[in-house]
């Protein structure tokens, strides 16, 4: 099991964290024995309906409330029609401080346990300071639409991006789709007949504004045009 870990040219647990919450269209809240639907969270994100901060140092609840253990469950599914399309998910623990009168429109206060990222490589832990420490990425809340005009205007170009990908085994590739793309580069997925996997295409330097990915995205392309000729030449 792992902390918060890092590779190069991809979002630490802690920033994968965030752009969950961000982009997060509901959650499943688990108190009390139940399990409660939340739907509707777009604009605002999961960060926008509740607010996490430190554990009471005394570990008492404030006068009119009561202290309930609280899991906020998120699931991160990719917006294309791959295969096993779940991506991570995403646990949030901690105890709800419950006042007898709640305001309306006021966002709940969560004293935050620990955050846990499940995904392809394992499982994180990432903690209060890590993840206040991290910004959600740039195009977390537009990337589904990103990846959506891709395959549909732009769908007979994925497949050259795969000559960017070393080694490439192609002999009984069915098809490939772009899983996830986010500030440092562009994932996609192969599909085989029995199998899948996935590449990532690092950008030449992350993504700072979503209006930079277009030509992040070119830059690939160019690459994997450049490539396509010189191994048409050396053929």
């Amino acid at each position: 099991m792992r902390r918060s870990p890092a590779r190069p040219g991809a979002p630490t647990a802690a920033e994968r964290v965030r752009s969950i919450l961000a982009a997060a269209h509901s959650m499943t809240v688990v108190s009390d024995g139940r399990h409660t639907e939340v739907r509707r969270l777009d604009g605002d994100g999961a960060l926008g309906h509740f607010h996490l901060h430190a554990p009471c140092e005394d570990g008492t609840a404030a006068p009119g409330s009561r202290r309930v253990p609280v899991r906020l469950e998120f699931t991160d599914i990719a917006p294309t029609p791959v295969r096993d399309r779940l991506r991570a998910r995403l646990t949030l623990t901690g105890v709800l401080a419950t006042p007898h009168d709640p305001t309306p429109g006021e966002s709940t206060c969560v004293e935050f346990g620990q955050a846990v990222l499940e995904n392809a490589d394992g499982r994180a832990y990432v903690g209060l300071a890590e993840l206040e420490a991290a910004e959600p990425d740039p195009l977390a809340t537009c990337e589904a639409a990103m990846l959506t005009h891709l395959i549909d205007d732009h769908g007979a170009l994925v497949p050259l991006l795969l000559r960017l990908a070393r080694p490439l085994r192609d002999e009984d590739l069915l098809r490939v789709l772009p899983l996830a793309v986010d500030r440092y580069g562009l994932t996609l997925r192969l599909e085989h007949p029995r199998t899948h996997r996935d590449v990532r295409l690092p950008f030449g330097t992350p993504v700072r504004h979503v209006d930079h990915v277009g030509p992040q995205i070119h830059a690939l392309l160019a690459a994997a045009r450049r490539r396509s000729h010189a191994g048409h030449l050396l053929t």
